[in-house]
């Protein structure tokens, strides 16, 4: 298998957010094979998009990694990942979670089958996304956009101030 760079985004709202956070990128680092992180974002706090109402904020970050696995592969230990750490595989769409592990993007691939779609598809609508992202590779640009992701940050509707920076020194 070939080195492929992801994107993978990573999100928390119950218990120790930021130790969920933390936790799952040192499984990812174990367990994806020949794993390299090569960045990670700042860790935001962000008000729940389209939760329950009883749903907390969340703690969101960004990491760039390479590893030598497929798409599927590495969504499978994704999985196994939020599983382990206590997110149950049959779940109400949006429960709250202690993680969420999203490919958001794996090299220049365009993938959309029943399993996963790549990039993600709500990726240039989240602030949450964005701008975690935007602190690591502002000039990235997503396959299937035609624009960076410091232009598709700029195109969402002004900062409403529920995006909180939380910490830039979390890994």
């Amino acid at each position: 298998m070939a080195t492929t760079r992801y994107v993978i985004a990573l999100g928390s709202n119950l218990g120790d957010r930021l130790q969920h956070l933390q936790g799952a990128l040192r499984l990812m680092l174990e367990r994806l094979p020949q794993a390299r992180l090569m960045a990670a974002a700042p860790v935001y706090e962000s008000a729940p998009v389209d939760c329950p109402d009883d749903s907390g904020a969340f703690y969101n970050s960004v990491v760039e990694l390479e590893c030598d696995a497929s798409p599927h592969e590495v969504l499978s230990i994704l999985r196994n990942i939020e599983n382990e750490m206590g997110r149950p595989m049959e779940r109400a769409h949006h429960a709250p979670r202690n993680i969420d592990l999203d490919i958001l993007c794996a090299g220049n691939l365009i993938i959309d089958d029943v399993e996963l779609t790549l990039p993600h598809p709500r990726l240039a609508e989240r602030r949450f996304v964005l701008q975690p992202l935007m602190d690591i590779d502002p000039d990235l640009v997503p396959p299937g956009q035609s624009a960076s992701i410091a232009v598709l940050l700029s195109r969402l509707p002004p900062d409403d101030g529920s995006l909180r920076l939380v910490t830039r020194n979390w890994c």
